[in-house]
């Protein structure tokens, strides 16, 4: 059976309890001065999680299990939503249609990737979003609000042609996100010992990049 993603969600009340976030790969030389060179080894950063901690019961427990069987273990993605970071906007904020820059038009182009910046002037870093939720996505054109056809499985939004941003036109987005992952074992351990309501010691998680 050939890989494939799923566009469904793991179990929010599972995930709500997980613990992870961004991990990065930096090689460090230290040399002979006790100076050290750094280089990154990857050009994006990647996502680990660990949502054993959000099983907080048998209903729980079974719903994981039944995730896990039909994504067959590692061979299918899915949808996690990180409750540090799903949103174009702060996380205490409502997204808005000016919340990340996606693009700027030339007059031609009418299809442009939702993406979200991370920090500011000195070294921003530019994260596609692959994942919008649908439904949540707002866009405007130099700060107007626009319409715009949503591919809530590839994250890009398409214009009508009579609508094609202008050149030099500032296409901004807001919306809510989840992150494409896939269980990172073949096996989860099931603990009934412990807990009444039972418990999943460690359930790893990890972002499969678009």
């Amino acid at each position: 059976m050939p890989s494939a993603f799923h566009e469904v969600s793991f179990p929010l009340s599972v995930a709500l309890g997980a613990a992870g976030g961004p991990e990065r790969r930096t090689e460090i030389v230290v040399l002979a001065s006790g100076r050290e060179v750094r280089n990154a080894r990857w050009a994006d950063s990647r996502r680990r999680y660990d949502a054993g901690s959000g099983v907080a019961s048998l209903d729980d427990l079974a719903a994981v299990i039944a995730f896990f069987e039909e994504r067959r273990g590692r061979l299918h993605g899915f949808r996690f939503r990180d409750r540090a970071d799903f949103k174009s906007c702060a996380p205490s904020a409502t997204p808005a249609r000016t919340d990340q820059p996606i693009g700027t038009g030339d007059g031609v182009t009418r299809t442009f990737e939702l993406a979200k910046t991370y920090g500011a002037a000195f070294a921003p870093y530019r994260r596609r979003i692959a994942k919008p939720v649908a439904g949540s996505v707002l866009v405007a054109v130099n700060g107007a609000a626009r319409s715009a056809t949503v591919d809530a499985a590839a994250g890009t939004v398409t214009f009508a042609p009579a609508d094609t941003p202008a050149a030099g036109a500032a296409v901004t987005a807001g919306f809510l996100f989840d992150v494409p992952v896939r269980f990172d074992t073949d096996a989860l351990t099931v603990n009934l010992s412990g807990f009444l309501a039972g418990d999943i010691p460690h359930i790893p998680l990890i972002e499969v990049l678009p």
